[in-house]
């Protein structure tokens, strides 16, 4: 296992009025446990504000669970954000934010100039996009050409395990397709494990090996993602999976 959740647990304290009294907690995080396999895409799926994002945050080190544990065996762990225009610094070129991340996780002797610029260009080819764009800067690019960038900047480092958080929400659903299918061919050759984010089942499907139902901050269901959705045994489930008119 890369990853193995127990028991965790995280609560926010709810407050109200000008003095900020206490008027109770959100649990936005309730007692989860599951187990994410090398090299496979585990799907998190729920509605919004069901906890999806801060076990997300959990497992990334970002936030320190209330209780309960967190093991992560991958050495190099990245993120893949959903809005890539809030997650790419405006001012930067394409060639300093892709590089960026191989700078700063690389030791300063392992590390120059052109073998920057030729480890960017190799990412650059993987995620599909011309050389011409290293000297261009965000907004010069649609939002899917962005999120490639946002992509090519997690692989730089060799990452072994990348938490994808809702990453083709904010974009058009034939640009969704492209996107989903750029990282499953970076998953296969690379062998990354994914945590894949979503509040949309079928892009749950598509991309994952199992899932996970998440509702208030529990996980209501979990196993193998075909499983799941062709006999589903919880109701919550039954009523996401109802919701939707046809899934393909």
């Amino acid at each position: 296992m890369i990853v193995k959740l127990n028991n965790v647990k995280k609560h926010f304290p709810v407050e109200r009025g000008f003095l900020k009294t206490a008027a109770g907690v959100v649990n936005a995080v309730d007692g989860v446990s599951l187990e994410i396999g090398r090299n496979e895409v585990f799907g998190l799926v729920g509605e919004s504000g069901c906890g999806k994002t801060t076990l997300g945050k959990l497992i990334l080190g970002i936030l320190k669970p209330d209780s309960g544990s967190i093991e992560v065996a991958a050495k190099k762990v990245q993120v893949i954000f959903q809005d890539p225009q809030a997650s790419l610094d405006p001012k930067m070129r394409v060639r300093e934010i892709i590089g960026e991340g191989l700078v700063l996780s690389s030791p300063r002797s392992m590390v120059h100039g052109p073998q920057i610029v030729r480890k960017v260009e190799e990412m650059l080819d993987l995620v599909k996009l011309p050389k011409s764009a290293l000297n261009k800067y965000p907004h010069q690019f649609s939002g899917g050409e962005r999120q490639r960038i946002a992509i090519a900047r997690a692989v730089i480092t060799d990452p072994e395990f990348i938490v994808c958080d809702e990453p083709v929400s904010s974009l058009d659903v034939t640009v969704q397709l492209q996107i989903l299918k750029l990282l499953k061919e970076i998953r296969n050759r690379l062998s990354i494990t994914y945590l894949f984010i979503s509040h949309d089942l079928r892009v749950i499907k598509f991309m994952s090996d199992r899932i996970a139902v998440m509702k208030d901050g529990r996980i209501v269901e979990q196993g193998p993602t075909q499983e799941i959705y062709s006999n589903p045994t919880n109701d919550y489930t039954k009523l996401l999976l109802d919701s939707i008119p046809s899934i393909s």
